[in-house]
C-alpha cells in the first residue's frame, strides 16, 4: 500500500495536467472515428478544447489557437476563412476600449477617482464598505477588473490599519513616525472637532450609529480591561472581520462591475461577436441598449451584495457587531489618512485632463452612434456614402486611441513653454505609448476571444449548434421565465470553474439554435446567460478578483463558498427578473423579432 501511495504520488500526481492533455484526445477520438460525419468531428474539437479549458492543462490562451489547425486538418472550416475571425470588428473593439482603459491605469487617474469617492461617501465601516464597492463596481466598467481590484487591496489594508489600530501598534507607529496616526494631543482636539459635530463622522443616536459610550455599557460582547480600553487582540479581531467583508466586497463588485458595458468582460463581448456573424439586420442591442439593461441589474446587484455582506460580517444593527465599535477619533483619523493620500497626488494635471476628456468622449459617441430613440452620428455617414457603409463602436474607440498615442502629454513647447526655462526643449511624450500598452494589454485574452468566435463559427458550419439546439427544445414544455432561470444558474455554477469567456464561447452558439427552435427571441436565453458568466462569487479559481483578494484576506476557500452562495443565486434571480420586466420592454422579447430570419453565412 506504501509503495502504491508513493508511486502515485510522485509519478502520477504532479504531472496529472500532461496525463489529460494526452489522454483525453485519444479517449474521445471514437467519437469523429465511429460517426465519421462533419458534426462529429467538430464535437470531438470543442468537447477536447474545453476539457483542455477546464484542467487548464495548457495556458488558457493556446488553448484558444487550436482552431487554426484542427478545424482546416479536421475538413471543417479553411485556414484563410478561420483566421479571419480571430481579429474581427469586436476584437478591435476590446483592443481600442482597453487601450483607453491602460491609459487611465497609467496617469494614476482610477486611483484619483477611488479616493475622491472613498473621501466623500463617509468614514464608518458600513460607509466605507459602499464607497469600496461602489468605486470598485465603476472602475470595473471601464477598466480590467483585475486592475481594479489589485489597486483597492493596498488601500482597504491602509484604512483599516487606520481604522482599527492596536495600542501596540500606534505606540511603534508614533516611534517610527509622528504624523502616522493620531497623538494623545490630537486626540483630545479630534473628539473637541466631532463635538463640534462634523457629519461624517458625529455619533447619531439610532440602532445604527449609537455612541461609543452606550455601547460599551449595554453590548456584553466587546471586553474591556480595568482602564476600559479594548484590548489589542479584541481589536484585531474587529480587523480580521472587516478587512474579509471589505475585500470580499470589492472582489464581489469587480465582478459585477464587469456586465455594465459591452467593453466590461469577455463574455459580452462574445455575445457582440456572435450576434454580428448570425444576423445581417440589426438586432437591437448596442452600446446605449446594452447599458440601459445591464446598469440597473449590476446596481442592484451590489446593493444587495452590499446588505449581505452587513447581514454576514456586521449584523443588523450595530449594538450586535463585532467590528462596529469605532470611536469617532478614529474616523476623524482615516478621514485625515484619505484626504492625505488624496493630497499627495497634486492638482489633476495636463496629462490626467487628457485622458479623462478622451474618455469622456469615447463614452459619449459609444452612447449615441446608434441609439434607439434617435438618429445618431453614424447616420450622418450613412446619409452622405450610403446606406451600405456601417460603422461600428470599433470605430470610436481604435480613433481615441490613436488620439492617444498623438496628444501630448504635458504642455511643454511652444507658447506654452515657460520663458525662464533654460534646458534644451525636447518633444513631450504622448499620452500613451507602446512600451507601456505592450506590457499591460492581454494578447492572451484576444487569442482566448478569438478561439470562441472560432468555436461558433465552426459549430454553425458544421450544424453541432443547430443539432444541440434542437436536442434542448424539449425545454419547451417548461415556462419560458423557468428556461432562463435554469440557463443562467447553469452558466453561473459552470463559470465557477472555468473562463467566463470560454463558458459564454461554449454555451452562447447553442442557446441561440436553442432559442430559434423553441421559437422564443434568441436575446432572451443569450443576453443573461452572457451576464450570468460574470457571476463567479463562490471560488477563489473562478476570477482573477476573486483570487486577489482570497490570497490578500488569508480566508478559507469555504469562506469564500459560503458567501458566495448565496450571491450566486441572488443575482441569478435578479437577471431573471431584469430579463422579464426591463428586458421585455427595451428589446420587445414577447415577440419573434424579423432580424433572425436575417441570418448570414459568412464572417
Amino acid at each position: 500500500m506504501y509503495s502504491e501511495r508513493s508511486f502515485l504520488r510522485w509519478h502520477i500526481f504532479p504531472y496529472w495536467r500532461s496525463f489529460v492533455m494526452v489522454l483525453l484526445p485519444l479517449l474521445l477520438l471514437p467519437l469523429p472515428v465511429i460517426s465519421a460525419t462533419k458534426e462529429a468531428r467538430c464535437g470531438y474539437v470543442i468537447m477536447v478544447m474545453a476539457g483542455y479549458w477546464v484542467a487548464e492543462v495548457l495556458p488558457i490562451p493556446v488553448t484558444g489557437i487550436i482552431p487554426v489547425f484542427a478545424f482546416p486538418l479536421l475538413g471543417i472550416l479553411s485556414t484563410g476563412e478561420l483566421c479571419m475571425v480571430y481579429m474581427k470588428e469586436t476584437n478591435m473593439l476590446f483592443i481600442g476600449g482597453l487601450t483607453v482603459a491602460i491609459s487611465v491605469e497609467a496617469c494614476n487617474l482610477h486611483q484619483r477617482i477611488a479616493l475622491f469617492v472613498i473621501l466623500h461617501v463617509g468614514q464608518s465601516p458600513r460607509r466605507l464598505m459602499a464607497g469600496f464597492m461602489m468605486t470598485t463596481m465603476f472602475l470595473s466598467m471601464w477598466i480590467s477588473n483585475t486592475a481594479t481590484t489589485a489597486m483597492m487591496v493596498p488601500i482597504v489594508d491602509a484604512i483599516l490599519m487606520e481604522l482599527y489600530t492596536t495600542q501596540e501598534e500606534r505606540n511603534v507607529a508614533h516611534s517610527a513616525s509622528g504624523d502616522v496616526l493620531v497623538s494623545a494631543a490630537e486626540q483630545q482636539q479630534l473628539q473637541h472637532l466631532s463635538s463640534e459635530g462634523d457629519s461624517d463622522t458625529h455619533p447619531a443616536s439610532s440602532c445604527k450609529d449609537v455612541s461609543v459610550s452606550e455601547e460599551t455599557e449595554n453590548n456584553n460582547a466587546m471586553p474591556t480591561n480595568g482602564n476600559n480600553k479594548i484590548p489589542d487582540d479584541y481589536i484585531q479581531k474587529q480587523r480580521h472581520y472587516m478587512r474579509r467583508a471589505l475585500l470580499l466586497g470589492v472582489a464581489y463588485a469587480a465582478n459585477c462591475g464587469g456586465t455594465g458595458v459591452v467593453t466590461g468582460t469577455g463574455p459580452n463581448l462574445v455575445l457582440m461577436g456572435i450576434l454580428s456573424d448570425s444576423f445581417s439586420e440589426p438586432t437591437g442591442l448596442n452600446f446605449a441598449t446594452w447599458m440601459a439593461f445591464n446598469v440597473p441589474g449590476m446596481i442592484i446587484c451590489v446593493i444587495i451584495c452590499w446588505l449581505w455582506l452587513q447581514f454576514l460580517f456586521m449584523g443588523l444593527c450595530r449594538k450586535n457587531s463585532p467590528v462596529q465599535h469605532i470611536t469617532p477619533e478614529r474616523e476623524i483619523a482615516v478621514k485625515k489618512l484619505i484626504r492625505k493620500k488624496y493630497t499627495d497626488l497634486g492638482p489633476i494635471s495636463h496629462h490626467e485632463a487628457t485622458v479623462l476628456t478622451l474618455f469622456i468622449i469615447l463614452v459619449f459617441l459609444w452612447l449615441f452612434r446608434a441609439p434607439e430613440f434617435i438618429p445618431g452620428w453614424s447616420a450622418w455617414f450613412t446619409d452622405a456614402f450610403g446606406e451600405d457603409l456601417e460603422l461600428g463602436d470599433a470605430t470610436p474607440a481604435i480613433l481615441i486611441a490613436f488620439l492617444l498615442f498623438v496628444l501630448p502629454s504635458s504642455l511643454d513647447f511652444w507658447c506654452f513653454r515657460d520663458p525662464k526655462d533654460t534646458k534644451a526643449p525636447k518633444r513631450s511624450p504622448a499620452c500613451m505609448n507602446w512600451q507601456i500598452l505592450h506590457e499591460k494589454i492581454p494578447w492572451g485574452i484576444i487569442l482566448l476571444i478569438g478561439g470562441g468566435f472560432a468555436m461558433a463559427e465552426a459549430s454553425e458550419k458544421s450544424g453541432l449548434s443547430k443539432w444541440l439546439g434542437i436536442q434542448f427544445a424539449s425545454f419547451d414544455v417548461m415556462p419560458k421565465e423557468a428556461i432562463v432561470f435554469v440557463v443562467s444558474l447553469m452558466t453561473a455554477m459552470l463559470t465557477e470553474v472555468t473562463s467566463n469567456t470560454a463558458t459564454a464561447s461554449i454555451l452562447l452558439p447553442v442557446l441561440k439554435e436553442m432559442a430559434l427552435n423553441i421559437q422564443v427571441n434568441p436575446l432572451y436565453l443569450m443576453l443573461p446567460a452572457t451576464v450570468a458568466c460574470s457571476y463567479a462569487f463562490m471560488l477563489p479559481v473562478a476570477t482573477p478578483p476573486n483570487a486577489i483578494v482570497f490570497s490578500a484576506s488569508n480566508m478559507r476557500s469555504i469562506d469564500m463558498v459560503k458567501a458566495g452562495f448565496i450571491m450566486n443565486i441572488i443575482c441569478v434571480l435578479v437577471i431573471t427578473l431584469t430579463i422579464n420586466t426591463l428586458g421585455v420592454a427595451l428589446f420587445d422579447l414577447n415577440e419573434m423579432p424579423s432580424w433572425t430570419n436575417s441570418t448570414t453565412s459568412s464572417l
